[in-house]
């Protein structure tokens, strides 16, 4: 390129000179000031400080312990620490970062249903921005009726159909005629299928030169498996698809080509941008072992199923806000999220508008997409990438076998992590708002169309919606000791816990004596047997005994008290209790 007329040494004819004298010296320019350069042990005596204020430390306890109290460690028994320095670098096994740059494919499922109704579904989803379709369907769907409208070289469509792979791929081919599909299209053939079935459905696929297998990991996740244990499966499934069509005399290369990965993502941010970083990783390597060069995973990011509670399914909402934006800064090519409804019943209008929007306001508001691999780099990330891609080989070493995955080796990780995730949401180490922390007994939960898109899933919180199904009649009287201000705190956490077990309480009030207690208590126009004394240490110090003495006298047949245990109390409620062992004690008084 040549200078502009008339300009002089590179400069543009008129424009001002260069403040030369304001120019910094070269490569003395430094952002962070003297008080900015901090160590390791100053961060440790800060972080020390809160946690003493917060009694999670003690006064003698040295500031180098808070990364072990600060430490989070994963179903998979991996570590996430509080913080990430470049010491997290050194040592990893593995390498690699997400391909995809710029926006991600918005994909919405379109579930099996009457066809001129999903059609217009599936069709306002399409005018609303989203950009592919996931179409669950059998051998008795319609696919002209359901695809009606649909601009097939525009618009991706992943066929679901586990039932009738083959069929429904005919049909779909049937339906698209010489159309020329758009890129991403998949015949979907699952990777569990039959053989003949796989072989079928990727002769089909290579002849039109579209994808043709879907390697499926949410089927695994639905059923409570740990992110190791879905990406082992993964590439255990993805193996066997490989050796099914090599047999058959496709060329590994080929059969890779046809594969589009997909795994569900989680409100765990960190870990979920992790497995999706992890995944591409992996798979390179297997392909890498097949005899394929530069081998590409295409990855579907789907929000997580057990994630979502039917109560108080508004935080849905927020789950899968949190879940999709792990799935687009852990590079995911298509990105699926499920309506906040789809617990319930049948999503409506809302539910998918929401969903599909949820994907633009992190693309087109919040730019989430306009970086590639925004993670990458980051010390924390790049380890906890590191150790979760050990973890999912290693799964694969326990899971793969020549037919593929080893059942009876997943049953028994998927028992193991269930195990291990039941007690963590019992003891509310794992809390689930709206159900196990913050319950609304009084919600009006919205009505939805019942159907079977819920079948073979685990809710997390399962335990705990069983119990808000089945809601006790009689309810707890919480015997307040004391001012409001002296049994408030305890007043709340009590009533919160019993809350997440269905268990309504009607409170005493301010109270300055068993007398008032009492009186309370034999006011209440359904008696109950079940009492639970809320109050200060000092309170309980002065007159909790003869509170509950009172109480006894005048019917409660059992006391439960906020806090520690007591000789005068039948049980006690308090941070890290088993909260489902103490509701069902406390539920089973009740009947």
């Amino acid at each position: 390129m040549t200078a502009p007329e008339g300009a002089v040494d590179g400069a543009v004819p008129g424009g001002l000179e260069d403040p030369t004298e304001l120019e910094p010296e070269q490569g003395s320019l430094d952002l962070a000031a003297p008080g900015d350069d901090w160590t390791v042990q100053d961060w440790e005596k800060a972080t020390a400080g809160v946690l003493r204020k917060a009694r999670r430390l003690g006064e003698d306890d040295p500031d180098s312990l808070v990364w072990d109290k600060l430490t989070r460690r994963t179903l998979d028994g991996i570590d996430v620490t509080p913080l990430g320095m470049p010491s997290s670098l050194e040592g990893l096994a593995t390498a690699g970062r997400p391909a995809r740059a710029g926006d991600w494919d918005v994909r919405a499922l379109v579930e099996p249903g009457q066809e001129k109704t999903q059609n217009e579904s599936a069709l306002v989803d399409l005018d609303g921005g989203v950009t592919s379709l996931w179409v669950q369907a059998d051998a008795s769907t319609d696919l002209g009726a359901l695809l009606q409208g649909v601009l097939l070289d525009l618009a991706p469509v992943v066929l679901d159909a586990p039932s009738a792979p083959v069929a429904v791929a005919e049909s779909f081919l049937a339906h698209l005629g010489d159309t020329a599909a758009a890129p991403g299209t998949n015949l979907g053939a699952r990777s569990t299928a039959s053989a003949d079935d796989l072989v079928a459905v990727a002769r089909l696929a290579l002849e039109r030169g579209m994808l043709g297998v879907v390697v499926d990991g949410t089927a695994v996740h639905d059923r409570g498996a740990s992110d190791a244990t879905e990406l082992g499966w993964l590439l255990a499934s993805g193996a066997r698809v490989l050796r099914v069509l090599e047999e058959a005399g496709v060329a590994p290369a080929d059969a890779a080509g046809l594969v589009e990965l997909r795994v569900a993502v989680t409100d765990e941010q960190f870990p979920s941008i992790a497995k999706l970083r992890a995944v591409r990783r992996l798979w390179a390597r297997v392909l890498e072992l097949s005899g394929v060069a530069d081998g590409e995973a295409r990855v579907h990011a789907v929000t997580s199923r057990p994630m979502m509670t039917r109560y108080d399914p508004w935080v849905n909402m927020l789950r899968t806000t949190v879940a999709a934006f792990a799935a687009g800064v852990g590079g995911a090519d298509s990105v699926t999220v499920l309506p906040f409804d789809a617990p319930l019943g049948r999503p409506d209008a809302f539910g998918r508008r929401i969903a599909r929007n949820t994907s633009h306001l992190l693309i087109d508001e919040s730019h989430v997409a306009h970086v590639a691999d925004p993670a990458g780099g980051s010390y924390a990330v790049e380890q906890l990438t590191d150790h979760l891609a050990a973890a999912g080989w290693e799964a694969l070493g326990r899971l793969d076998s020549t037919d593929g995955p080893d059942e009876q080796a997943l049953a028994d990780l998927v028992a193991a992590t269930v195990e291990a995730r039941e007690k963590q949401v019992a003891t509310r180490k794992h809390p689930v708002t709206g159900v196990s922390e913050f319950p609304n007994l009084a919600e009006a939960l919205p009505e939805r169309e019942a159907y079977d898109g819920w079948e073979g899933v685990s809710p997390w919180a399962a335990s705990f919606e069983a119990m808000r199904d089945d809601a006790p009649a009689t309810p707890v009287f919480l015997a307040t000791l004391g001012t409001v201000a002296q049994h408030t705190a305890r007043a709340t956490f009590a009533s919160n816990l019993l809350a997440a077990g269905g268990v309504a309480v009607v409170p005493a009030g301010a109270t300055d004596g068993p007398d008032a207690v009492v009186a309370a208590y034999t006011a209440l126009e359904t008696p109950t047997p079940v009492v639970c004394l809320a109050g200060a240490d000092p309170t309980y110090d002065e007159w909790g005994e003869a509170a509950a003495a009172a109480l006894r006298e005048a019917g409660a047949t059992r006391v439960l008290i906020a806090g520690r245990p007591t000789d005068y109390s039948d049980d006690s409620c308090a941070m890290g209790v088993d909260a489902l062992a103490f509701l069902t004690r406390t539920r089973e008084a009740l009947q």
